[in-house]
This record gives C-alpha cells, sequence and structure tokens, in this order.
C-alpha cells in the first residue's frame, strides 16, 4: 500500500510515543517501531482494543472535519484513508468536509459506498446538493430520509429559497411536524420572505416562533432595516435579551443607511459601553461607511485611531473601507498611506485607490495606480475611463476603452455614459449603436444613460426607441428606467406621458418625484409641481436639493414670492438641507422677476458663500427686466469677472444703453466684447435623419451636404414662389420670407 508523505507524517505523530530527546530528531520514541509497522501492515485493523481504539476514532474524526472546515480536503481525504479503522462517524465526517468544498461528485461516491449511514449522513448529503444548487436531486434524496429530522427540513427549505423556489419552501415549512419547525426551519423562511421582500409575511413566521433565537431576532432586526423600516427595526431591537454582532451591525447599518448617523453612532458607543459583543471587523467597517459618507471627518479619525488601539490585525476589506473613507473626506494621502502600509491587498484594495484619485481630480496619479495594478478587473477599466471622461480626456478614455482585452456590457455602459455626462450626446448614440451591433446584453443603466442623451438632444423620436427597447428587453418597470422616461419626456414637452409614466411607478424614490416635479417646472406648470411636492410630503418621503430646486422653480415660473421663501426656509428648518448656490439663484430670480430687487441684493449679501455666475445671471435678468441700470452694471461686472468668455452681459448691457439713449456707452460695450474677441453664440436648429442629427447654424456653410442642400432649398423656395394655386396676397408676403430666410442660410 503507498502512502503520501503526510500520511507517513500523521501515522507517525498518533502512534503511542515517550518523548526523549535525541541528537538528530529531537525524540526518541518508545516501541515507535513495533507499532508504525504495525499500522502500515494493516491499515484497516484496529490499533488496540476498547478504550484506545475509541479515542483513536475521536481523534481521527476530529482531525477529518478540522481539515474539512478549514478547506484542505486533500488533508482530511489523507487522515480518512489512513485510518486504522472508520465508524459511520468517519464516513458522515468525510462527506461533510466534501460537501463543505463543494467537491459534488466525491460526496457522491463516498455516500453510495457507505454501508450504513444514519440522519447525519443522509443531511450532509442533502447539504452537499444544496450548496451546488443540485434542488432536484437533494429533494429527491430528502423524499427517501427514513426520518427526517429539524436538520432536514432545514436544509431542503434552505436549498428551495436559495433557487427562488419560495411556493416549495413554504409548503415544505407547513408540512414539517410544528416541534420540528422552531427555530432553524422558521429562520430560513424568515430569509426566504425577507430575500423576496416580503417583509410582512417574515414578521408572521417570526410572531409565530415559540422559541426564538437571536438569528430569529437578527434576521427580522436586519430585515426591517434593509427595508427602511428603522422604526420598526428598533423596536425589536430593544426587546432582544440577547444581541449578537449581527444585530448590533444591522442596527447600526440601518441608522447610517436612513440618514440617521448620530443614531448609529450612538448605538455603536453604546455596543462598547455594554460589552457584551466585541468590536469586530464588519461592524467597524459600516462605521468607516457611515463616517465617509457623512463626511464626519472626526469621527473617522477617532474610529481609525480606535482600531490601533486596540492592536486588531487590518483585515483587508477593514484595510479597503478605510481607504475609501479617507477618499471620501478628499485625504487622498491618508487613503494612499493606508493602502501601502496593507500587508496584503486584494482587487479591492487597488480600486479603492484609484476611486480616491479619481475623486480627487488626480486622474495622472490614478493611472499611475492603474498601470502597476495587478490583476485589473473590469471596475479597474471603467473608473479610469471615467475618470478620463471627467477631466474631458474623450480621446484617452476611448483609447483605453479599445484596450480593454474582454469588454462587457459594464465596460460599454462606462464609455457611453461618460460621452452623456459630457454632453457628447451624438458620440452616445454612435457607440450605443456600435453596442447593439456587437449584440452584448443591454442593461437598465446604459438605457437610462440613452434617455438621458435623448434628452439633452430634444429628440423624442430616439427617446421612443429607446423607450421601445426598454420594452423589448422586459425592462420598462425597471426604476431606473422609469425615472429617465419620465425625465425624458418632460424635457422632450411631452408632460403628459411623463405624467403617465409616473403614475405607473409602482414604488417611486426620491429621483422619481424629483424627475415629475422639475419635469412640471420646466414646462410652466408650476401648480402641478407644487401640489406634486405637497403630497410627496404626506407620503413622508425624504426631499432632497433636486428636489427643492424643482420646487424652487417652479414657484419662479408661477410667481409665487412667498411660498418660494417659505420652501427655501423648509430647506434648512424642516429638512436640515443647506441651500446651495443653485437654490439662491432660484431665489433671486423669483424676488427679481416680482421686482423685489432690493430683497434679491440683501439676500445675495447674507449667502454664506460667494455668488455663482447663475446668481448674478439672474440679477443681469432683473436689471434689464426694470431697467436698473446699476444692478445690472454690477452683475454684468460679476459675470465678466468669473466668466470672461461669456457675451451675455456685454449684449445686456448694451442693449440697456441703446433704450436709454446712451448709444455711445452702447458702442464701447460693443467694442470692448469685438477686441476681446468675444462671440455670442448663434442660435441654431437640427433634425434626426437615419439615426444622424444634422446640426444647422445661422451663416454655417460647414456641412458637407450643404450644395445639395441649397439645391434642395432653392426647389422649395421655386415652388412656394410659383404655387398651382394663385393665392396672391398670402404669395408675396410668404415669397419675401422666404427668400428671407433662404438668403440668411446660406449667406448669413
Amino acid at each position: 500500500m503507498r502512502f503520501h508523505l503526510f500520511e507517513l507524517q500523521f501515522l507517525f505523530r498518533i502512534t503511542n510515543v515517550s518523548r526523549k530527546p535525541t541528537p538528530r530528531t529531537g525524540f526518541v520514541h518508545k516501541h515507535h517501531l513495533y507499532s508504525f509497522s504495525t499500522i502500515l501492515s494493516k491499515p484497516h485493523q484496529n490499533l488496540e482494543k476498547g478504550e484506545r481504539t475509541s479515542k483513536s476514532l475521536v481523534y481521527f474524526n476530529t482531525q477529518i472535519t478540522k481539515h474539512g472546515r478549514n478547506g484542505n480536503i486533500r488533508e482530511a481525504e489523507s487522515v480518512f484513508r489512513c485510518m486504522p479503522c472508520r465508524n459511520i462517524i468517519s464516513w458522515t465526517a468525510m462527506l461533510t468536509a466534501y460537501a463543505q468544498n463543494g467537491d459534488i461528485v466525491k460526496a457522491q461516491e463516498l455516500f453510495d459506498k457507505m454501508l450504513e449511514r444514519n440522519i447525519a449522513s443522509y443531511n450532509a448529503m442533502i447539504t452537499a446538493y444544496v450548496r451546488n444548487s443540485m434542488v432536484k436531486e437533494a429533494f429527491e434524496l430528502f423524499s427517501r430520509v427514513p426520518e427526517c429530522n429539524a436538520v432536514s427540513y432545514a436544509g431542503m427549505i434552505t436549498g428551495f429559497v436559495r433557487a427562488g423556489m419560495l411556493d416549495k419552501a413554504e409548503k415544505l415549512y407547513f408540512e414539517t411536524p410544528v416541534e420540528l419547525r422552531d427555530p432553524a426551519c422558521s429562520n430560513t423562511l424568515i430569509n426566504g420572505y425577507l430575500k423576496m421582500g416580503r417583509l410582512d409575511n417574515a414578521f408572521s413566521v417570526f410572531d409565530g416562533i415559540l422559541d426564538r433565537d437571536v438569528v430569529s431576532w437578527s434576521s427580522m432586526v436586519d430585515g426591517y432595516c434593509k427595508f427602511g423600516r428603522i422604526a420598526d427595526a428598533k423596536h425589536l431591537f430593544d426587546k432582544m435579551a440577547n444581541r449578537n454582532f449581527v444585530s448590533w451591525t444591522s442596527m447600526i447599518d440601518g441608522f447610517m443607511k436612513s440618514g440617521n448617523f448620530e443614531e448609529g453612532f450612538e448605538l455603536f458607543l453604546e455596543m462598547r459601553r455594554e460589552g457584551t459583543v466585541e468590536v469586530n471587523p464588519v461592524t467597524l467597517t459600516v462605521m468607516f461607511e457611515g463616517c465617509g459618507s457623512f463626511a464626519r471627518y472626526r469621527e473617522g479619525i477617532q474610529m481609525h485611531g480606535l482600531v490601533l488601539r486596540m492592536g486588531m490585525n487590518f483585515e483587508v476589506f477593514l484595510g479597503n473601507s478605510i481607504i475609501i473613507m479617507y477618499s471620501r473626506f478628499g485625504c487622498i494621502d491618508a487613503a494612499a498611506k493606508m493602502f501601502h502600509n496593507m500587508s496584503r491587498r486584494d482587487v479591492v484594495s487597488w480600486n479603492s485607490l484609484i476611486e480616491g484619485y479619481v475623486q480627487s481630480s488626480a486622474v495622472e496619479d490614478a493611472f499611475k495606480v492603474f498601470e502597476i495594478m495587478p490583476g485589473k478587473d473590469v471596475v479597474s477599466w471603467t473608473t479610469i475611463i471615467s475618470g478620463f471622461f471627467n477631466k474631458g480626456l474623450t480621446e484617452k478614455a476611448i483609447e483605453l476603452f479599445k484596450l480593454i482585452p474582454r469588454k462587457d456590457s459594464v465596460s460599454w455602459t462606462a464609455l457611453i455614459s461618460g460621452f452623456v455626462n459630457n454632453e457628447e450626446y451624438e458620440e452616445a448614440f454612435r457607440w450605443f449603436t456600435k453596442k447593439l451591433r456587437k449584440a452584448f446584453r443591454l442593461n437598465p443603466l446604459t438605457l437610462s444613460s440613452m434617455l438621458s442623451a435623448s434628452a439633452g438632444l430634444a429628440n423624442i423620436n430616439q427617446g421612443l426607441q429607446v423607450h421601445a427597447l426598454a420594452i423589448k428587453m422586459d425592462m420598462e418597470f425597471d426604476l431606473s428606467i422609469q425615472n429617465g422616461l419620465v425625465s425624458m419626456y418632460s424635457k422632450c414637452g411631452n408632460v403628459h406621458d411623463a405624467c403617465k409614466i409616473f403614475v405607473s411607478i409602482d414604488s417611486p424614490n426620491t429621483v422619481s418625484f424629483n424627475s415629475m416635479i422639475t419635469g412640471f417646472a420646466q414646462n410652466g406648470l408650476g401648480k402641478e409641481a407644487l401640489d406634486l411636492f405637497s403630497k410627496m410630503q404626506n407620503e413622508r418621503r425624504e426631499p432632497n436639493e433636486i428636489t427643492f430646486l424643482g420646487v424652487l422653480s417652479a414657484c419662479v415660473h408661477v410667481g409665487l414670492v412667498e411660498e418660494g421663501w417659505k420652501y427655501f426656509n423648509m430647506m434648512k428648518s424642516v429638512y436640515h438641507l443647506a441651500a446651495e448656490p443653485n437654490h439662491y439663484a432660484c431665489m433671486v430670480d423669483l424676488l427679481g422677476r416680482a421686482g423685489l430687487v432690493a430683497e434679491a441684493m440683501e439676500l445675495i449679501s447674507l449667502m454664506p458663500f460667494e455668488p455663482n455666475a447663475g446668481v448674478w445671471g439672474a440679477l443681469l435678468s432683473a436689471g434689464r427686466t426694470h431697467l436698473r441700470f446699476d444692478l445690472a452694471h454690477l452683475a454684468a461686472q460679476r459675470l465678466i469677472e468669473l466668466e470672461p468668455d461669456n457675451a451675455t452681459p456685454y449684449v445686456v448691457l448694451s442693449s440697456l444703453y441703446s433704450i436709454s439713449g446712451k448709444s455711445k456707452d452702447g458702442d464701447q460695450v460693443r467694442m470692448t466684447k469685438k477686441l476681446k474677441g468675444i462671440k455670442k453664440s448663434p442660435g441654431c436648429s437640427w433634425i434626426a435623419v437615419k439615426d444622424k442629427v444634422h446640426l444647422f447654424v445661422a451663416g454655417d456653410q460647414s456641412h458637407m451636404d450643404i450644395e445639395e442642400i441649397k439645391v434642395v432649398l432653392q426647389m422649395i423656395v421655386m415652388e412656394m414662389i410659383h404655387p398651382i394655386m394663385d393665392f396672391t396676397g398670402l404669395r408675396s408676403t410668404l415669397s419675401w420670407s422666404v427668400f428671407c430666410c433662404f438668403d440668411f442660410l446660406c449667406f448669413g
């Protein structure tokens, strides 16, 4: 019989020995030669009778179990093979080891060889099938089990839940004898309900459990938190007699995810004060993520200091969370230091640092890390591509995209989204068409980006095609696509269809409400926008900064000054949101249009930051409307300082001077504009022909088909001048208008 080196070493170790040092091995093993040779010659006979045999079996079985749990399947096999005798526990331990390590073939072979089986053997094989997604085989074996126990039922219910067969899981659960349901089977079904978002069903099972354990409580707390029902989660959490790190972590994470940083941080401190659960890397990761998301620099530093004081090993995922936190703080040097101090790094570590550099607009540094990164994945490529797009380096982004070894739907989406974010909508459609031709599977994010491109071009025909594609791909009820459709139809002026899409959304989120409120406001339907905001408040939806931007815009369109002030003040007093420059610009515009220029100036003086171009543009517009030369002059000066190449302040000032009879001042402004080489953006129009957008600018003859366009246009003009039916009065007026348009298009 042949033995591996490991087996020989193992056999050598378990024989009965007394240890005395020798010069060579360090030990002299009494009776070693006899014991060892006996094992080699008779490997499947008992070493000794009675008690010693029992102890040996326990030791062997324990070793198999330990190696199986640690993933050392080869060592477990070696122990099993060299056992002098085996019992049913030995066979079951080896079967379990195969099941734990996903070797279903060897598990089946071993199970078939077993002369004797007990319930543990059957359960181990059922577990092996379940872990390998072989639910049909698992249920067939389950049906042959002589007498199932709680583990058998729980294992089979778990298989159905993992396979998404919740109806079968429910059926089996209610067929399970009541005395075997709690807590394992009940906990499994609860997790299945939570996975499908059926909170009420989950609570119904939880409420019926007579013997709840900490897993039962923790599962419900976690489920409520994940679905935003923080009050319900906290109610259960407070009733828990015993809590483990899962319940604490779930509740803390629930507070963080719902925007309640203070409550989450205080709960972490309470966990430390109680001392029943040790601080662990998972909870710390949640804390680092919360500190980063809420830009709580001081608390983040304290958490990092706590880890250092406790002398905890920086596990990879914990180090990654610290890198991400510092990156969100904008402390990229601290993030890089953490990265270099990590003894082990994975692909997430590299990607987190690259993302940090990109967020800090240090794309060059991000690219340096990217170049030396081993094992780049799709996240690495898409992050650096997005970084180049953010800096306006479109050509570099395209070049990098072409170098991706294996392009998938995610990388294509990153490229298309980059074009859309840079307002290069035609390029987005061009690359989107390439993606379709290469038969890559579409995802909701890609279609959402294309809806944004359609909205940016105000091309409803393109938007309709994308909508049709979403229906064809069975994605029309995806929330991100529904939100994109609302925005697209609104920006294209089709508020009716936008409203129909919004009403059809089962569970609209804040983005859904924002899209519809903004759509109403952009189309002059201020009252409808404010009514929808009231509905949002009544449903206890949390508005954000974008919501209030849409609401204030609605007030501007309708001219509701008092309501505008109410909503502007509501941001901070009710929702604790800080007004941003665009909110101030809306208020200045609202006050300016109402003629309350003094209030507008006072608001500008009270701004906690420097006014941006939008604020001064709103004041300039108010000065022009109410012929306030002093305000217009001040606003124009500030605009020129912020945007030297913007022609608007020059045009408005020269127009005001002309109106007031100060033609010399108007000429001087125009001369200054001309000397600086500043040109007003010309008016333009466009049409879409065969999926290509053709742009026409006044006086521009750069179109590649300009000569054919002139010929066709001249034919149309001649046809209109000499109609078949003579409507003399209309013809003379129309002819002159058409000639003027033709002359303007061709010659400027």
